[in-house]
């Protein structure tokens, strides 16, 4: 039977294409965002841009500044630690209130979202890699029991990406990344709900700690680059 079409309004798709280009490291902190150039990129007109612009900049992807308009914002250390927190802390309890929807076909898509982030990674194909990570968490979150911490989690998205710093690609990083998501199936598998949510909460602290690391590294501290 055919699928229903999913409709996108002009504003989603205009937030799609900002994060997208901030994703990607196409842009970065202090970057300018222009309603025009979004306006040339999808042929949509500017109204539906400025709504997805002010939407983004109330969660924290931009900053709208007088005289300048839109521009990429960069994240604190301490924002840093705070959003990594929230994220472990949110999804954490996601796992544990969906603990029944972790069936053996949730389980298995689970497995096949390891085998593919593990190929990814073979591959050096980091654009595959962080589409499976957002899956993976969609995964464990995405439960008829936890709807607000899948919207809470949407919310997040993107902040603690480190391309969104200027940072490559880190495959250390990202092998470790994976081992963690290992062990978090592992205690699903197990049907220990309680050690799952804590190895989330880990693995979140770990991707802030490294995020920081990784800004505090770089030559301007992470600081915006525009002056």
């Amino acid at each position: 039977m055919q699928q229903p079409k999913t409709f996108t309004t002009k504003t989603e798709l205009a937030r799609q294409h900002i994060q997208s280009m901030v994703l990607s490291g196409k842009v970065g902190p202090g970057d300018r965002i222009t309603t025009r150039e979004v306006s040339d990129a999808l042929g949509i007109s500017e109204t539906p841009i400025r709504e997805a612009i002010r939407s983004l900049a109330s969660e924290g992807w931009l900053a709208v500044q007088n005289h300048i308009g839109a521009v990429v914002q960069g994240l604190k250390v301490e924002q840093i630690r705070e959003i990594s927190a929230l994220r472990g802390l949110v999804c954490g309890l996601a796992v544990e209130l969906g603990a029944a929807s972790f069936d053996e076909e949730r389980l298995r898509r689970i497995d096949e979202n390891l085998e593919a982030s593990a190929g990814a990674l073979d591959a050096d194909d980091f654009a595959l890699f962080a589409e499976k990570n957002y899956e993976f968490h969609q995964l464990l979150c995405d439960n008829p029991e936890s709807p607000w911490c899948k919207r809470l989690l949407e919310n997040m998205h993107g902040l603690m990406s480190a391309q969104r710093h200027g940072i490559p690609p880190q495959p250390a990083r990202l092998r470790e990344a994976l081992k963690e998501h290992t062990k978090i199936r592992d205690h699903l598998r197990g049907g220990d709900y309680a050690a799952a949510a804590a190895m989330v909460n880990q693995h979140e602290k770990n991707t802030g700690d490294f995020l920081i690391r990784m800004i505090e590294e770089m030559p301007n501290g992470g600081r915006s680059r525009q002056t």
